[in-house]
């Protein structure tokens, strides 16, 4: 097992009808600005319901937020922030309004002229702005992350950023909200979620047996519920232990004494730049390549993976990998999400060398688990994903 260091801050407030409690986790003389997406939080109730619990506050509002939250309307709640003298962000909404609110806790205190420099030049924010959360969307488990990738239409990028000042002081998280999801967004919860686990599983042996048994119970999970929450979304159990996998698959805990990898999502985040893809869908289109390429270094992890949660006794290690992955790529296609870049675009030609382009000028130090991926490399696994 590796060293590391672990601390989270956030506090994970779970359960039925927990939106009543803000007044109790946020100062009582904040001037709070309320961020959420496209409007959907004032056809569920919880819009009325979050207004109800801060009457007792000064709140400014800031709704459309994309699905993939966009600089320059950032920068618009940027300036109310600024010039209204706000003191507290609430992001009401799923993994985008989440991260675009941690861009805003970063910017709002930033010294530099440029805020898109906290992504381009990669700054770490030791401080934001004090924020908190509730989620609405479970999928990306920012809402217990320090973690935020922000889109920026002009240039066609998706950058990440992040720093120990961008954890959600608290996040409300209300399993009631998963019925009032399409399943379009249930099933790209689950495949995000999914990745999110296999970017820091499916590496190498580290010895860490505990790490280990935490990311396939999360996957085992997953598997196991993802029948249950698309055909009753109101089942508040399965809803329940759905959204708990999501905070659970990326707050940090199982990355602990472990590689990881996240090349899957350094290109991902690229076909969505360019194509406007659903993130999660972009995980599902590189993920069974980005294995497959890369077989003879993974192969070990792949076949405890496809014996452990896909239960595949039989075989050597290398026909375990192999059945583990092609297991991966069913239970993806099960979830109605398509693998293969050529079913969201007819012009995915010449894109695997857009993206290594994009890489080489950003003087790209190497991706995957052992930073040993090359633009090169890059180009292969997504010409294999067409």
């Amino acid at each position: 097992m590796l060293n590391f260091e672990f601390k989270n801050p956030t506090k994970i407030i779970f359960g039925k009808d927990r939106i009543e409690e803000l007044p109790k986790e946020i100062p009582a003389n904040a001037k709070i600005l309320m961020l959420y997406g496209g409007g959907s939080i004032k056809l569920n109730g919880i819009y009325e319901q979050v207004k109800e619990a801060l009457k007792d506050f000064e709140v400014l509002e800031f709704g459309g937020i994309p699905a993939n939250p966009e600089y320059e309307i950032l920068l618009k709640a940027l300036k109310i922030i600024k010039e209204q003298g706000v003191t507290y962000l609430l992001a009401v909404g799923g993994g985008s309004v989440i991260d675009g609110t941690k861009f805003l806790s970063s910017a709002a205190l930033y010294k530099g002229d440029d805020p898109w420099e906290i992504l381009s030049k990669a700054i770490r924010t030791e401080k934001g702005m004090p924020f908190g959360t509730v989620l609405t969307i479970p999928a990306t488990g920012s809402e217990m992350n320090s973690g935020a990738v922000i889109t920026r239409a002009e240039t066609r990028e998706k950058l990440g950023m992040g720093g120990p000042g961008l954890f959600p002081e608290f996040s409300i998280l209300d399993p009631q909200v998963v019925k009032t999801l399409p399943e379009r967004q249930l099933a790209n919860g689950i495949t995000d979620a999914f990745t999110h686990v296999l970017e820091q599983y499916m590496t190498y042996p580290a010895g860490a047996q505990l790490q280990d048994r935490f990311a396939e119970s999360i996957m085992q999970t997953l598997i196991e519920l993802s029948p249950k929450i698309l055909k009753d979304p109101s089942d508040y159990e399965a809803a329940s232990n759905f959204m708990w996998c999501c905070t659970m698959a990326l707050n940090g805990l199982i990355q602990k004494g472990v590689p990881t990898d996240w090349a899957v999502h350094a290109m991902g985040h690229e076909l969505t730049a360019i194509y406007g893809i659903d993130h999660a869908r972009t995980l599902a289109i590189v993920a069974p390549s980005h294995y497959r390429y890369n077989f003879s270094s993974k192969k070990e992890k792949l076949a405890q993976y496809a014996e452990r949660v896909w239960n595949v006794t039989e075989g050597s290690v290398e026909e375990k990998a192999k059945a583990g992955i092609d297991k991966t790529e069913a239970f993806f296609h099960s979830l109605n999400i398509a693998t293969s870049l050529s079913e969201y675009t007819e012009n995915y030609e010449g894109t695997a060398a857009v993206i290594a382009k994009r890489f080489t000028e950003r003087g790209w130090k190497g991706l995957g688990e052992r930073k040993s991926l090359s633009p090169s490399d890059v180009e292969k696994i997504i010409e294999m994903s067409y």
